[in-house]
């Protein structure tokens, strides 16, 4: 039987078989002579995306965006809990280490958005940053593709809006600034746990808390409408820290705020339920059972309607707890409507709304 290697920085460690290829390669750690417990790096791969298109749309009720921008797939991150883990299977790779590890590039994002926001079939709506990956992992430091794509909004006056576990968003504070000052930016900023040492296991290459506690005091300073996003909530590990990550946010200048309870799709169900195993073996069956206790007995429920905020007794918990704390902490203000009346088409004429 293969054993888990301990992976330093990232959150998988293996790559379990794609549910769509029926053949996998599973290596034996004893008969390749390595030592089990050793920590070995996995280096980050970069490959380049030739998508021809770069707008995704969805139907989803549970969820305030029917469009997303996605200039990475696959997240650097490497949070164990991603929900969008199991997305790189469509790509042929592994919802594990794949996913942390091969990064798909839209090199040409910024001018596809350019061309598809210049179509007079677009019809102006709110762009969301991170509806599957997050646009600021630690390669945009480098490519500034996620800038690009800022600066073409910017030309049009598409109100766009950013979720992200990094304080890189702050080098953006000059596009954003004026993006909000014609009502088309907001950013959420999202906190997990306050707790560096569960951060660094549970979302290994992302910003610690304090880092993104000052993104939000710079965007708050900067005019950007910034609010705190309290995701996901996991019964047993993080939730305790909702009021205090809360009363944090508005002090640093949150605006507003959101959650959602943990839930575990596909492939992450039994790597989050192997990271349990490896950190924190002895509340592993507690933790899992709580989840399960949100989704119907199971560890995920992907009906409209429920998948995000979960029913029974534990959901009913952290609704009650969240609403409470956010009215103490003075966010219970709605988050900011982001208008497309500023939109325009360069060389063109502005939107007219009647």
């Amino acid at each position: 039987m293969a054993v888990p290697l301990t992976i330093h920085g990232r959150g998988a460690a293996d790559n379990p078989a794609n549910r769509f290829q029926s053949l996998h390669i599973e290596p034996d750690a004893e008969s390749a002579g390595v030592d089990p417990d050793q920590r070995i790096h996995a280096d980050t791969v970069f490959l380049v995306d030739s998508s021809r298109s770069i707008i995704a749309t969805n139907d989803s009720p549970d969820i305030g965006f029917d469009a997303s921008v996605n200039p990475y797939r696959g997240c650097e991150h490497g949070c164990i809990y991603c929900y969008a883990r199991p997305t790189h299977e469509y790509l042929g790779l592994s919802a594990g280490l794949d996913f942390e590890t091969r990064i798909l590039v839209k090199t040409q994002a910024a001018a596809l958005l350019r061309e598809e926001l210049s179509s007079p079939r677009w019809e102006p709506r709110t762009l969301s940053f991170c509806g599957v990956t997050d646009a600021y992992q630690p390669i945009e430091r480098r490519l500034e593709i996620t800038r690009a794509c800022l600066s073409v909004l910017a030309e049009f006056n598409n109100p766009v809006c950013i979720v992200t576990k990094s304080a890189l968003v702050t080098r953006d504070t000059d596009i954003l600034g004026r993006l909000a000052g014609v009502r088309a930016a907001a950013v959420f900023v999202t906190i997990t746990t306050l707790d560096n040492d569960l951060s660094g296991r549970l979302e290994p290459r992302a910003a610690a808390a304090h880092r993104r506690l000052g993104a939000i005091r710079a965007l708050s300073e900067a005019r950007i409408p910034v609010g705190v996003m309290v995701s996901p909530v996991i019964p047993g590990l993080t939730d305790h820290e909702i009021p205090a990550i809360l009363q944090a946010a508005a002090e640093h200048g949150a605006a507003y705020a959101s959650y959602t309870p943990i839930r575990l799709p596909l492939a992450v169900a039994p790597l989050f339920s192997d990271w349990l195993m490896r950190h924190y073996p002895q509340r592993r069956e507690k933790i899992l059972n709580r989840i399960r206790s949100m989704h119907e007995g199971k560890l995920n429920d992907p009906r409209f309607g429920t998948r995000m905020r979960g029913t029974g007794l534990w959901a009913d918990q952290f609704r009650t707890m969240f609403r409470l704390a956010r009215r103490r902490a003075g966010l219970d203000r709605s988050t900011p409507e982001l208008s497309i009346a500023s939109f325009r088409r360069p060389g063109g004429k502005q939107l007219t709304l009647w």
